[in-house]
């Protein structure tokens, strides 16, 4: 995430939000964010969200996840949702969406998708 730039701007219970800002560096030929980083901030997204309703001796791990790109990926930022669906002891399903800002605030949903992940107890150090 620190090399996409991308940064946690809510994080609650079951529910977090990344932003990435748009830079040629994230775009694809025609200018848009490239599919790749519009995946990994809405993956990462889930994935703390997940993690947000663990203790602290938890980790997450993606087991897999399906992301349906609904336009083209423009705004001054995107915004990555990722919402629990279904918390479990070892399994847990979420929703994500990412949206496409404009520096006006108006928003375009670009991506949804769903994502299970599992926890794992994190190794001792």
């Amino acid at each position: 995430m620190t090399h996409l730039r991308a940064r946690l701007t809510h994080i609650g219970p079951g529910r977090v939000h990344i932003v990435l800002p748009t830079r040629p560096e994230v775009t694809q030929q025609h200018g848009y964010v490239h599919a790749g980083a519009t995946s990994a901030i809405a993956d990462s997204a889930g994935g703390y969200a997940a993690l947000s309703l663990f203790d602290e001796d938890s980790e997450v791990l993606t087991v897999e996840y399906k992301i349906n790109l609904l336009a083209p990926a423009a705004g001054e930022h995107l915004e990555a949702i990722g919402t629990v669906l279904k918390p479990g002891r070892t399994l847990t399903v979420c929703h994500l969406e990412v949206h496409g800002v404009q520096s006006d605030g108006a928003r375009k949903l670009v991506a949804n998708g769903q994502q299970t992940l599992i926890r794992v107890t994190r190794p001792a150090q």
